[in-house]
């Protein structure tokens, strides 16, 4: 048994994929810092040489030779801090004849410029945003190692959501868990680590360090939150979420010791600052010099715009008001009063003229036909191709604006309000939307109240409002997150208290939809199922529930 205090760092880092020097670097950073301070092990996320999920990337041979080099030089590297323990993540392939052409998710153990030891990840997930075992073969042996007589025994990530993994370990000998992470933010996930995690706790005994990626990846956000459980399933530390941390603990006796806890944020806080880190790091690590974003006076842009300008600084947003013969003169006020509130460039284009000459240009085409659906997505693609040139112009990207709901039920208009290059809120329900606009003025007041208050409508035909061609928005966020986020059969939701006429209506909208959302740009998954990696049905199908 350990009777020499240890110090354990938690390295929360935000890596990112294919940049393996500078994921490098920043573990050597890390590990200087934890090294001065005294730590003996320094524990870094799932994958942190390569970022996660690398995807294909893992099927190019060039890509696993880099990682193999990267891991070399970090090793080199971390030479220097003697006696330090680290442990980093990286694809590694078999060594055996029988396994030379497998590939493992593995977790090396660093220690004076050479792996001591190595544990490959033995439970794939291949759910929600998860597709491992396309990419990896499974381990079957724990991994224990020693530091000063204190036995660590590792997992990776889904490991610690089984039985079988932490039992090897114990077996094994290891008398405290370390696991490394890229678990992905939804609501309701911090919750839900921290009860599976500690289950394992109390089916073992063992105390465990639960290390957390954090940091934006498409359209996954990592939240970081690492936590540190001691032996009866008690939380002794937490880290920040949506921040890079580096947390350091000290284990007495096989014993995690107490530290002052931080305040958990709140739900609505949590997914605020999701969209915001989403953003921020969606736009940083693909090299995009800013923003631009159509204002139109309603709920969902201002919400939108709070969100970059949060993320990335008002200096590197632009709002484009772009007003028809239908826009409603306080939609162009509440814009202009947003934009002044938050200092950001602010353009007004009017789509009138243009307007104009599409119905000349259509006029014979269109004679004795009644206005329709035509005439307003026209106006929708007339903003989207506006948008598109200032972003070549610029550079910067265009931030679509639509919503869950609108998405969920192709309420939105392709290569219209549909262009653009990330779509900061295309997972948030129009519900949602209202309560993320009043916490953001909760914080600092931003948003105008009239912006909140009135009835939401597209403005594409006179007195126009949303409900005019869809339920109540309750209504129809709760059918989809029964139906589409949890899975519940059609013919169970009207005892749910929905109307039977609302959930066809709804679940078929969905249905036929698919080839919109398709097409759609990519955006910030903050439910447990979002319109994208997570939600894979085809656009041609002739089954109906």
């Amino acid at each position: 048994m350990q009777h020499t205090p240890i110090k354990i760092a938690l390295a929360q880092i935000n890596c990112v994929v294919g940049d393996l020097a500078g994921n490098v670097v920043k573990i050597v950073e890390q590990a200087r810092n934890a090294y001065l301070q005294g730590a003996k092990l320094l524990i870094t996320p799932e994958l942190s040489i390569t970022g996660y999920p690398p995807e294909d990337l893992l099927f190019r041979d060039a890509f696993i030779k880099a990682n193999d080099k990267a891991l070399q030089q970090l090793c080199k590297e971390l030479a220097e801090f003697t006696d330090l323990h680290v442990i980093v993540g990286h694809p590694h392939r078999g060594e055996t004849p029988e396994s030379k052409h497998l590939l493992f998710n593995q977790a090396s153990v660093l220690k004076n410029g050479a792996v001591v030891a190595s544990y490959q990840k033995q439970m794939l997930p291949n759910n929600e945003v998860f597709d491992e075992v396309r990419y990896f073969a499974a381990g079957n042996e724990a991994c224990v190692f020693e530091i000063e007589g204190l036995k660590v025994g590792v997992l990776i990530c889904e490991d610690v959501w089984h039985a079988g993994p932490a039992q090897k370990a114990k077996v094994a000998g290891a008398q405290i868990l370390v696991i490394p992470n890229a678990s992905p933010f939804h609501m309701d996930k911090l919750s839900l680590r921290s009860e599976v995690t500690r289950q394992q706790v109390l089916a073992t005994g063992l105390p465990a360090v639960y290390v957390n990626l954090v940091g934006g990846q498409d359209e996954l956000v990592f939240d970081g939150a690492s936590f540190v459980l001691n032996r009866d399933g008690q939380t002794v530390y937490n880290a920040p979420q949506f921040k890079e941390d580096l947390g350091i603990i000290q284990v007495i006796n096989g014993e995690p010791q107490k530290l002052p806890l931080l305040k958990p944020y709140s739900e609505l806080q949590q997914v605020y600052e999701a969209l915001v880190l989403g953003v921020k790091d969606y736009l940083g690590k693909n090299g995009f010099p800013g923003a631009i974003i159509g204002l139109s006076g309603g709920v969902d842009s201002a919400l939108v715009l709070a969100i970059a300008v949060d993320a990335l600084g008002a200096d590197k947003v632009r709002a484009v008001m772009m007003p028809s013969k239908y826009t409603a003169e306080i939609s162009w006020v509440d814009a202009k009063e947003m934009a002044d509130k938050l200092a950001v460039q602010y353009d007004e284009i009017s789509i009138l003229p243009m307007m104009e000459s599409y119905d000349a240009a259509l006029k014979d085409e269109f004679t004795g036909l009644p206005l329709d659906a035509t005439e307003e997505n026209i106006q929708a693609r007339i903003r989207g191709t506006l948008l598109m040139a200032l972003s070549n112009k610029s550079g910067r990207i265009v931030l679509t604006t639509g919503n869950k709901s609108e998405m969920a039920v192709g309420y939105c208009t392709l290569y219209g309000d549909m262009a653009g290059g990330f779509a900061v809120i295309k997972d948030v329900s129009k519900t949602l939307v209202y309560q993320l606009c009043h916490y953001r003025n909760s914080v600092s007041q931003v948003i105008p109240e009239r912006i909140i208050t009135r009835p939401p409508s597209a403005e594409l035909r006179p007195d126009q409002k949303d409900q005019d061609s869809l339920p109540s928005y309750d209504i129809l966020d709760g059918i989809v997150q029964h139906y589409m986020e949890n899975d519940i059969p059609i013919e169970s939701l009207p005892a749910l208290g929905y109307k039977r006429e609302d959930v066809e209506l709804v679940t078929r909208l969905i249905k036929i939809n698919e080839y919109k959302r398709r097409q759609s740009p990519i955006g910030v998954r903050i439910t447990r199922r979002a319109f994208g990696r997570d939600w894979r049905y085809p656009i041609t199908s002739k089954f109906r529930a």
